[in-house]
């Protein structure tokens, strides 16, 4: 028993060693006034620009990444749960769960000039710069895809679901949904917007984010209660999962080093290998418990982590630089 426990901490010890050799902390940024949790993120690439969402507060709080430092805090919003920056023309849209709306706001001067309501609440945003085309996770009672025109600013369709999305991602050709009410993944044919097929994933209700690897054609989705599944797109089948910690929220993929960053509200970042349809396990990092909100940054090579409040800790953002 005495040797399993030293094993085990040195398994430990060395996973923390090998997560800290992939991701490096390179600043933490303290947000004293936020009491609540977070939710997703964007980015401004030009003026160094971190727009986080914290939903128990009602704001959207303004980052500089770069002088590391609380710009504004932007009151006003009924549970932030997304944002979305349009680096085109400098607005920021911000996805509502209380109101379903999405609201743009003006960065310059952080007025709303546009309001888009849906019936239910809004979530996740994603954008097709091709199409100009904002789509958004609607619904709590029901499901659907919504999309926006942002040339023509108005809403010009709804895509029904079996159930409320959570994340979603883009191809040309297809929208592909987690809809954890139903265990499933729905995939939407953009051409027509009708749902072409359905992959069973977990029997718990809990796949909540998702990343696809365009190159490969492989869609890693994480379930909240400790697993990671990998769908091979074009054979439309599961190809492999892996353990990961409990209260994923967070996936990105780095093409570059070939490796996942997870985030997971247990308090751990789990970085995972990937090699075609192969996972494995390379490090994990101790965060904060309720720690489930990032973003990965390839631009500027950055992988962003918000922390929640705890009793003796403020609100904070971790910074890493991938190694």
């Amino acid at each position: 028993m005495k040797r399993y426990g030293l094993l085990l901490s040195f398994l430990l010890l060395t996973g923390a060693a090998n997560a800290q050799e992939k991701l490096k902390l390179v600043r933490t940024i303290t947000l004293p006034a936020v009491k609540g949790s977070f939710d997703l993120m964007a980015y401004d690439i030009g003026g160094h620009r971190l727009f986080l969402s914290a939903q128990d507060d009602h704001s959207v709080e303004v980052i500089d990444l770069q002088k590391g430092k609380l710009i504004k805090s932007l009151s006003g919003f009924n549970e932030p749960k997304w944002c979305f920056f349009d680096h085109e023309t400098g607005l920021l849209y911000v996805a509502t769960g209380k109101d379903g709306k999405v609201s743009a706001v003006d960065s310059h001067n952080f007025q709303t000039v546009k309001t888009y309501t849906f019936r239910e609440k809004c979530n996740n945003l994603r954008y097709d710069a091709q199409t100009h085309q904002l789509f958004v996770g609607v619904g709590d009672t029901f499901g659907a895809i919504g999309i926006i025109d942002l040339r023509q600013q108005t809403i010009i369709g709804q895509i029904p679901l079996a159930g409320f999305p959570k994340q979603f991602e883009l191809t040309a050709q297809c929208i592909y949904v987690n809809v954890p009410g139903k265990e499933m993944v729905q995939v939407i044919d953009r051409k027509t917007s009708k749902i072409i097929a359905k992959w069973k994933v977990s029997p718990l209700n809990d796949n909540v984010p998702m990343v696809l690897d365009r190159e490969h054609q492989l869609l890693y989705i994480g379930c909240a209660g400790g697993r990671l599944v990998v769908y091979d797109v074009s054979s439309e089948k599961q190809a492999g999962s892996i353990s990961i910690h409990k209260d994923v929220d967070g996936i990105y993929l780095d093409p570059k080093r070939q490796q996942l960053y997870v985030s997971c509200g247990e308090g751990f970042i789990d970085i995972i290998g990937v090699d075609k349809q192969r996972l494995a396990s390379i490090g994990q990092l101790t965060t904060r418990v309720g720690a489930g909100t990032s973003l990965f940054i390839p631009q500027i090579n950055r992988y962003v982590l918000a922390e929640p409040q705890t009793s003796d800790q403020p609100a904070a953002i971790r910074i890493y630089q991938p190694m």
